[in-house]
C-alpha cells in the first residue's frame, strides 16, 4: 500500500542541498576566497603584482609567517597561545650571529668557529628550549598559556639583549679559512630557481600536515583541544601533548629567525617584533577556532599568503604603513566574525536535526500506540 506524507502547516520549506551546499562551502572557504579577491583587486591596481618575480618575493615574504604559523596552529588546536615566538626568532639569529663571529671560550683560552650545520641545531635547539619552558610552565605548573608565553616572550627578548649587548652581529656569511662559510644558502640561495626559504616553508607544511593528518599524535592533538578533561579520560596524554606542541613551535620560530637572519647577513636582538601576531592572525583567518579542537595546515597556509599578499600590495599601491596596520586588524575582527557566524550556523543546524529526529521518535511512539 502507497503512503504519502504530508508537510506540517506553516512548516518553512527546507533549503536545496544545492544552494546550503554552495553556501557552506563559500563559507568554510572564506580564507581562500579571500585571497583570491585580493590578488585580483592588486593586480587591477597594480601591473607589477603579478609579475613572476613579485610573486616569488611576496611568497618568500610569505615563508616566515608561514613556518611561524605551522607552529602557531598545533598550539592553538589545543586551546592554547605562543606570545614568545616572535622573541625566538631573535634570539636564535642572536645565537647564530654569536656562533658564526666566534664564540669566545675564555675557559679553555680558544675562540670556537663552529660549521655551519652545528650553528643551525643550536639555533633551534634553543628555540625547542624556550618552547620546552613554555610547556612546562603549562602543563606542571599550571600557568594559563597567555601568561606564561609572555612571560618567556621578555625572557627570550631579554636573553637576546643580553647575549649581544643591544648591538647587531653584522657579516654572517662566515669565513672560508673558518671553515663556516655557507649560512647565507638559508636565506639567499635559490635552489631550481625558487629561493630556500619557500623550499623550507613547503617542508614544514608537508611535516606539520602528516602529524597532525596521518598520525596517532594527530587524533590526540585535536581530542586535547576538542575536550581535554574527555581526552585525559581516554587515554590521551594531555600533558605530552602540550609539551610537544610548544617544543614544535618554538623550533618552528628558530627556523624562521635564522632564515632572516641569513637573508639579511646580520642579527639584531629586537627581529621578530610582533611577528607573533601575525601567526596568530594567519590561523585564524585559516578557519582555526581560538578555543581549540579545529584547526589546518591548509587553512593556516592561505591564512599565511593572505596576510603577506595583502601586506604586499598595499605597499605597492603606495598605502601608508598607519593604514595597512589598520586594514590588517579589520581582516582579523572580520574573519573572527564569520568564524563566529560560522559555528552559531552550524550549532542551530544541528539543534534543527536533533529537533526533527525526536519528532519523528515521538511520532513513531504515537503511531506504535494507536
Amino acid at each position: 500500500m502507497a503512503t504519502t506524507t504530508t508537510k506540517a502547516p506553516g512548516a518553512a520549506p527546507a533549503p536545496t542541498a544545492a544552494k546550503r551546499g554552495i553556501g557552506e562551502f563559500l563559507l568554510d572557504q572564506r580564507a581562500f576566497v579571500a585571497l583570491i579577491v585580493l590578488i585580483i583587486v592588486f593586480a587591477l591596481l597594480s601591473d607589477a603584482y603579478l609579475t613572476p618575480t613579485n610573486l616569488i618575493t611576496m611568497t618568500k615574504h610569505v615563508a616566515y609567517n608561514a613556518i611561524l604559523a605551522m607552529g602557531m596552529l598545533l598550539v592553538i588546536i589545543t586551546g592554547g597561545i605562543d606570545l614568545s615566538i616572535g622573541s625566538i626568532v631573535g634570539l636564535s639569529g642572536i645565537v647564530a650571529g654569536v656562533l658564526l663571529q666566534g664564540w669566545d671560550l675564555s675557559i679553555f683560552d680558544v675562540t670556537a668557529y663552529p660549521a655551519v650545520w652545528v650553528v643551525v641545531l643550536v639555533s633551534l635547539a634553543v628555540g625547542a628550549l624556550v618552547g620546552a619552558l613554555n610547556g612546562l610552565l603549562v602543563t606542571r605548573f599550571g600557568v594559563a598559556p597567555f601568561i606564561a608565553t609572555l612571560g618567556t616572550l621578555y625572557i627570550a627578548r631579554g636573553a637576546a639583549l643580553l647575549i649581544s649587548n643591544g648591538s647587531t652581529f653584522p657579516r654572517l656569511q662566515g669565513d672560508p679559512e673558518l671553515g663556516n662559510t655557507g649560512f647565507s644558502f638559508l636565506g639567499v640561495a635559490r635552489p631550481l630557481g625558487i629561493p630556500t626559504a619557500i623550499w623550507i616553508m613547503v617542508i614544514f607544511a608537508v611535516a606539520i600536515w602528516i602529524l597532525t593528518a596521518k598520525t596517532p599524535f594527530g587524533r590526540r592533538l585535536y581530542a586535547t583541544g576538542g575536550n581535554e578533561r574527555a581526552a585525559e579520560l581516554g587515554g590521551v596524554p594531555v600533558r605530552s601533548i602540550k609539551m610537544k606542541v610548544y617544543i614544535i613551535s618554538g623550533v618552528c620560530a628558530g627556523m624562521a629567525g635564522l632564515i632572516i637572519a641569513s637573508e639579511l647577513t646580520s642579527a639584531a636582538p629586537q627581529t621578530g617584533t610582533s611577528f607573533e601576531l601575525n601567526a596568530i592572525a594567519a590561523v585564524v583567518i585559516g578557519g582555526a577556532s581560538l578555543a581549540g579542537g579545529r584547526g589546518t595546515v591548509k587553512g593556516a597556509l592561505i591564512g599565511a599568503f593572505v596576510i603577506g599578499f595583502l601586506s604586499d600590495g598595499l605597499v605597492m599601491v603606495g598605502v601608508s604603513t598607519f593604514w595597512q596596520t589598520v586594514i590588517k586588524g579589520l581582516v582579523i575582527v572580520l574573519a573572527v566574525m564569520l568564524d563566529q557566524g560560522q559555528q552559531r550556523l552550524t550549532n542551530a543546524r544541528a539543534a534543527a536535526v536533533a529537533a526533527q529526529s525526536v519528532k519523528r521518535e515521538l511520532a513513531a511512539h504515537h503511531a506504535g500506540a494507536q
